[in-house]
């Protein structure tokens, strides 16, 4: 137990930061599980559950609890994580043949050809 004042403040100061943080640890931790249940399951609402998790990663970053490239790297497994198990097919890209090849380039613009200077007719 510490004896100085300015100890004994800075023992119950920590003690209600180390509160608070893990408070706010639990939530993101709550709100990533929360979204990788939803994935598994294959439910439409996983991509508010996605917003509200990155939303929480950076509560956590504001107040200190994560460094930023912790959230940063969560943030871009749960992007990761929703694309794979995306339940939507992706489109197929469009057929192109060779005239639509041809016509979809733009086309070159072209200088007009300087004109030569006459030449003088010799006498």
């Amino acid at each position: 137990m510490p004896i100085i004042q300015s100890a004994k403040k800075r023992a119950r100061v920590a003690a209600k930061a180390a509160i608070r943080n893990s408070k706010t640890k639990r939530s993101f931790k709550n709100a990533i599980k929360q979204l990788h249940a939803a994935l598994s399951k294959g439910d439409k609402k996983a991509a508010e559950l996605q917003r509200s998790a990155q939303s929480e990663l950076d509560k956590a970053v504001k107040k200190g609890v994560i460094h930023k490239n912790k959230a940063a790297r969560k943030k871009r497994q749960l992007v990761k994580a929703a694309k794979t198990v995306s339940t939507e097919k992706p489109a197929k890209p469009a057929k192109t043949t060779k005239t639509a090849a041809k016509t979809a380039k733009p086309a070159a613009a072209k200088k007009p050809a300087a004109k030569k200077p006459a030449s003088k007719a010799k006498k």
